[in-house]
């Protein structure tokens, strides 16, 4: 028998036997067994919306064609033609069919073999037709049960409960509205009213239409009071509105005074912020100095930097030579700019800043102690190339005289130092500092030139790498102490 669904979960339905080979008979009995549904009027419409809704869903209802899809229950195709919307088919042709079962077989008749008898083909199509019979009156079972219920039939056992379940508690619902009803119905038979309780309320009645022809009377007094109140504030809604102008006639006035006024402010305020910009732009260049910023001079450990260069070499602290050549180069830089900016002429020596091979030319012999027994034009080699063994300092003869020439040039810068500060003891000297600067390390001449703070500066002889680091370390307190003086030259020496 083809199989059935559900129409609440759709689960796949086997139908009992005992519905299976239904006469007439017992059709109508169970067909007759179901109840039938009152008919409900329906509610009318409570609003002129829900009106003209309804009206106009009774007219589309009259013009309205047959359904697309029609509820179906199995799950294959009924009798009739009717197919489920819910189920995918293709139509095809009966000369496409092929036969399904050995009776429906078509067999081509073979010399000396007797083709099948007509009984068997006829008892096969009789079977399909009994069975598509039984099936048609299910269906037509279940959908008079449907159509006599409010629920949609076949249903699984599963279902079945929960339906069930359902009804109860409608049924439990309906039972208490009932006994409420009941309750109130007792409770309106207890109340009614004796006569003398009419009287009263017909007095009570008449007393209240009194007092509703009264306030009736004071309520077409308050709405004339109404109605020269409105004419009365009309008058001052008219006289607001004069004022409002007015008002914002001023506000107009002021908002473009403020905006003046504001613009003013802002350009004066623009002035000021102007003013202290350049006044604090003025007061950091006056503060500013130039050659600490060129030439920065320092210390790491026991070695005098420029720029981050060190000068000077231990056997624990290896320098490269480059780095060593690159800070004197920045050395006698800075030497050649301070004795220009102190207008200081040094005598006997020509001194060429030219970074990592700097040099120093002896111009006049006779005019320094140093340049003694040496010719015109000699040149003193400021740097060393680095492929000498350093702690040698017999091959250092043309750098330790580049550097005792070097510290006969600076001895010369700081001898004008001090001169030209000692002269001055008008206020001129910058603030905490003596009336005249002294360098902080003596720079022997004559017999002793070479000496700095009593520290040879050369590199002559073994072991003289911690004397002669000492001595570089020296000579950069001795740049840094020049340059504060150019910097004091610049703001109020006049020499600038």
């Amino acid at each position: 028998m083809a199989t059935l669904h559900c129409q609440n979960c759709r689960t796949a339905l086997r139908v009992d036997s005992s519905l299976q080979n239904l006469n007439p008979a017992s059709f109508k009995i169970l067909a007759d067994a179901a109840p039938a549904l009152e008919p409900k009027a329906p509610d009318g419409p409570r609003s002129a919306a829900a009106k003209e809704r309804r009206q106009h869903y009774d007219d589309v209802s009259q013009h309205a064609g047959p359904p697309i899809h029609k509820r179906s229950i199995g799950g294959s195709q009924r009798a009739g033609g009717k197919v489920n919307p819910d189920m995918s088919y293709i139509n095809i042709t009966d000369s496409l069919m092929a036969p399904e079962g050995p009776s429906e077989m078509i067999e081509t008749p073979i010399k000396g073999k007797r083709p099948p008898a007509k009984s068997e083909t006829v008892n096969g199509a009789d079977g399909t037709e009994a069975l598509s019979q039984q099936i048609e009156t299910v269906v037509r079972l279940f959908e008079i049960l449907s159509a006599r219920s409010d629920i949609d039939h076949p249903i699984c056992s599963e279902c079945t409960e929960l339906v069930l379940d359902g009804l109860q508690k409608r049924q439990s619902s309906v039972l208490r509205e009932r006994d409420a009803y009941v309750q109130f119905l007792k409770q309106a038979l207890q109340d009614v009213p004796t006569e003398e309780e009419k009287a009263q309320t017909t007095r009570a009645l008449a007393d209240a239409r009194q007092r509703e022809k009264q306030a009736l009377a004071d309520l077409e007094a308050l709405e004339a009071e109404k109605s020269r109140m409105e004419d009365e504030i009309a008058a001052l809604d008219a006289e607001a509105e004069e004022l409002d102008e007015e008002e914002e006639r001023f506000w107009r006035a002021r908002n473009a005074f403020a905006a003046e006024l504001t613009a003013a402010q802002e350009e004066r305020d623009g002035l000021q912020a102007q003013l202290a910009h350049d006044t604090r732009l003025l007061e950091s260049l006056q503060r500013t100095n130039v050659y600490n910023d060129t030439f920065c001079i320092g210390h790491d450990g026991v070695f005098g930097t420029i720029n981050g260069l060190r000068l000077g070499r231990l056997a624990d602290h290896p320098v490269d030579w480059p780095e060593i050549n690159a800070a004197l180069g920045q050395a006698l830089l800075l030497l050649v700019v301070v004795s220009e900016k102190l207008g200081c002429k040094i005598k006997g020596y020509k001194l060429l800043p030219i970074g990592s091979t700097s040099r120093i030319v002896l111009e006049n012999p006779d005019a320094v102690s140093t340049g003694a027994g040496k010719p015109r034009g000699t040149t003193f080699n400021l740097y060393s190339s680095g492929t000498l063994i350093f702690g040698l300092g017999v091959f250092y003869d043309s750098f330790d005289n580049a550097m005792i020439a070097f510290l006969e040039c600076l001895r010369q810068v700081g001898d004008h130092v001090e001169r030209t500060s000692s002269r001055r003891t008008g206020g001129e000297a910058p603030t905490g500092s003596s009336a005249g600067l002294k360098m902080p390390y003596e720079i022997q001449t004559g017999r002793d030139a070479g000496r700095i703070g009593g520290v040879k500066i050369v590199l002559t002889g073994v072991g003289r790498e911690e004397q002669w680091t000492k001595a570089c370390n020296h000579v950069a307190n001795e740049a840094d102490a020049k340059n504060g003086r150019s910097q004091w030259a610049g703001q109020g020496g006049g020499e600038s």
